[in-house]
């Protein structure tokens, strides 16, 4: 319960394998036991999920010296049948724009792509006049 007395919730838009997926794209030599740490799972939870996206085609692994190097393959659609036919680079490219210095979206490249916030308002009224 949060201090209003309203129920506080546990959910979030993403899921644990997007959110490896998205921390193997920021850092591809990551340790799997950094990975954890940083989105609050365990490294047995990171281990598995790495191993459903390479066995799903979403990552290769190889090594680097003592050490594992993961390469995405960003062009992989979707798993779910109504976002299939979308690359799994466009949510990559969402989160891994944040991480840019602002005004610096050529470093994933895309030269064109927004540096700023969309307006959910302005957004929502320019997708009703398509419908």
């Amino acid at each position: 319960m949060s201090s209003s007395g309203e129920p506080t919730s546990t959910w979030t838009f993403l899921t644990h394998h997007a959110r490896v997926l998205l921390e193997i794209a920021r850092d591809p030599q990551a340790r799997l036991r950094d990975i954890a740490d940083r989105i609050g799972i365990t490294e047995r939870a990171v281990q598995g999920i790495v191993s459903d996206l390479h066995q799903e085609g979403y990552l290769t692994r190889g090594k680097v010296g003592r050490r594992n190097h993961y390469t995405l393959n960003p062009e992989r659609g979707f798993r779910y049948p109504t976002e299939a036919g979308l690359p799994v680079g466009l949510l990559i490219d969402l989160f891994t724009q944040r991480d840019l210095p602002a005004g610096d979206a050529r470093a994933v490249g895309h030269a064109d792509a927004p540096t700023a916030p969309i307006d959910a308002v302005a957004h929502r009224s320019s997708a009703a006049a398509f419908r």
